[in-house]
């Protein structure tokens, strides 16, 4: 089972550029930040993002966009709750987004 991660911020326009490569590199440090309680290894899969180029203009103001990729459901619960360095990413950024949106799947599930 491999579980899909995406997570959609509208940064603050305030944001200098490199407020918003911060909060990216913070976004994208987490692979190797984030480790498991029981091996103390990093367990995200891979992880990629950055900033919207699409020219379709349906963003609805998102302007950043990342995918994390988990091997299970526990592991990504574990990054939502329990993950000492992805809440210490939330609570150092989360006043540079005005808002975020995030969406998880299974692949192959329907």
């Amino acid at each position: 089972m491999t579980i899909i991660h995406i997570v959609l911020f509208k940064l603050k326009s305030s944001l200098s550029d490199a407020e918003k490569k911060e909060v990216c590199d913070d976004m994208l440090s987490l692979k190797e930040t984030c480790l498991h309680p029981s091996t103390n290894k990093p367990y995200i899969i891979t992880s990629s993002g950055g900033v919207d180029n699409s020219p379709e203009g349906a963003q609805g103001g998102f302007t950043h966009g990342f995918v994390v990729e988990f091997a299970s459901l526990k592991d990504r619960d574990y990054y939502l709750s329990d993950d000492p360095s992805h809440l210490a990413f939330g609570k150092k950024n989360s006043h540079r987004w005005d808002d975020v949106r995030v969406i998880d799947y299974e692949k192959g599930v329907y």
